[in-house]
């Protein structure tokens, strides 16, 4: 059982490295096993398809991230400030994997809705479920700041939503110029577009 789990994570960690490099569309079957170091036939054990197996690495990367992004909105800090820290670690994930592998590689699900959202309709409406769910959380923490009085939007989810956008925008200019000094002007675009009524210093001030 070791063995065969073990077999299986080594082709999500196959399957999740070479998307983030290359994309989707490009990789085959058997350049995933073969970076995974695992037989042909392990692949179909575990995934019916390459769909299937696209479908996992992004619930993966969805686990870790939401529970980032929940470890971040959900702190003691005050809301605009644990927004703040969003945007920060969200700048800080692109320049560590600038210094890792030299090129910025921008926000997986972004890059698979671009690539896959008008090729799998399994996949659009996972990639739909998640930017919803990302939604939601930012929606409580805007709400908060609005009944502190700290914001000034009228309805809370379209700001969340347009915050979102703008974080998935900027990162996508990060990658097409390969320079994390795209993310520098975020914060400052998202307390204009929240009509934050003060300034916010940093959270890690």
């Amino acid at each position: 059982m070791g063995r065969t789990s073990d077999a299986k994570e080594k082709i999500l960690s196959a399957a999740h490295a070479l998307i983030e490099l290359r994309g989707y569309s490009a990789l085959g079957v058997a350049e995933i096993c073969k970076t995974a170091g695992v037989p042909k036939g392990s692949f179909y054990y575990f995934f019916e398809s390459k769909e299937a197996l696209a479908l996992a690495v992004i619930d993966e990367q969805w686990a870790v991230q939401q529970s980032d992004w929940t470890r971040i909105l959900n702190s003691d800090a005050e809301p605009l400030q644990r927004l703040r820290q969003l945007f920060e670690e969200t700048e800080a994930g692109q320049r560590a994997g600038q210094r890792s592998c030299g090129t910025i590689s921008g926000c997986m699900f972004g890059n698979l809705t671009l690539e896959m959202s008008n090729q799998t309709e399994a996949v659009r409406t996972h990639l739909q479920e998640i930017f919803e769910a990302q939604a939601e959380m930012v929606d409580s923490v805007i709400t908060e700041a609005l009944e502190r009085g700290e914001a000034t939007v009228t309805d809370t989810r379209e700001a969340a939503r347009s915050v979102l956008a703008q974080l998935e925008g900027q990162v996508l200019f990060a990658k097409l110029y390969n320079n994390t000094s795209r993310l520098s002007a975020l914060w400052t675009n998202c307390l204009a577009l929240l009509g934050a009524r003060r300034p916010q210093v940093s959270a890690n001030a």
